[in-house]
């Protein structure tokens, strides 16, 4: 747990694994309702094959000017210069956030955008962003698990939803409550000061939070991103499609093997390897599509 900012109260959690050598890692920044453990399969299987992540859990903070500003003071404290950022939801909007914040000395080197927003306008509750403050724990829960998947679902995506349903009790009014608050405060992404910045835009096809028309405006503003498209997954594809978005991560980190903004450890780089795995995914869709 880390404290960067005059506040106290500021507190980040982190788990921090891999190699330390590795100057540029892979940081995860959660949705509303998750917390830095959200990601422990990716922690897992990318710190197992040499990659250096992250995981986050950001402090209490009412606007992104002021999230920004101690992110990256976190940053600094941490000593790393560059980083990529993989955000899920407002983790995701978080992180497109940052880079525009920190556009003229960059401190984002690239962005997997994982069933992410670029205007928080979509959800409707711009006007009552600025009331969560005063609401009790039990609505906020109540306006997060409305967002969650509900009916017949696979065992591995019910998994995920009860996960991530423990997860949001552990969070106290105050974390929620600005959490909603900076996911529907009136703000969008402008595009242009983040257009050179490498983006993979991870959705799925099935029920999740993001309406269509999300996930187009997404496409429009990253014409040139990579799509990496997960037939089923819902909210939480990282917890229950694990294997395939690690995978899709991987290929995404793969054009930075043997810069400096690798985030992997130079001796555990097999391209044989992950030429295998980009050939079983691409069958594997295919077996689905069929």
């Amino acid at each position: 747990q880390i404290i960067v900012d005059d506040d106290d109260s500021k507190v980040w959690s982190l788990y921090d694994a891999g190699p330390r050598s590795i100057r540029c890692p892979l940081i995860f920044l959660p949705p509303v309702s998750g917390t830095a453990d959200v990601f422990f399969q990716q922690i897992l299987a990318l710190t197992g094959w040499g990659y250096r992540v992250i995981a986050l859990q950001y402090p209490v903070y009412w606007d992104h000017l002021e999230f920004c500003d101690g992110f990256r003071k976190l940053l600094d404290h941490l000593q790393l210069d560059k980083v990529h950022l993989f955000g899920a939801s407002l983790g995701g909007f978080l992180a497109q956030k940052f880079a525009e914040y920190t556009h003229k000395s960059p401190r984002v080197q690239s962005l997997i955008l994982c069933n992410s927003f670029s205007d928080t306008s979509i959800f409707n509750q711009t006007w009552t962003a600025n009331s969560f403050w005063l609401m009790p724990a039990f609505m906020l829960k109540k306006i997060v698990l409305g967002n969650f998947a509900s009916g017949p679902l696979d065992p591995e995506m019910a998994d995920g939803i009860d996960f991530m349903v423990d997860r949001l009790e552990s969070l106290g009014q105050s974390e929620l409550a600005s959490r909603l608050t900076l996911n529907c405060q009136n703000s969008y992404v402008e595009p242009h000061k983040i257009r050179d910045i490498p983006v993979t835009i991870v959705d799925v096809f099935d029920q999740s939070a993001l309406s269509t028309e999300a996930k187009e405006e997404m496409y429009k503003l990253y014409p040139n991103a990579r799509r990496a498209h997960l037939k089923t997954g819902g909210n939480f594809p990282y917890l229950c499609r694990s294997a395939e978005v690690n995978l899709y991560i991987q290929i995404h980190l793969l054009q930075f093997h043997g810069t400096r903004y690798a985030a992997i450890d130079p001796s555990m780089v097999s391209a044989e390897e992950l030429e295998v795995q980009k050939i079983s995914l691409h069958t594997s869709n295919e077996q689905e599509e069929q």
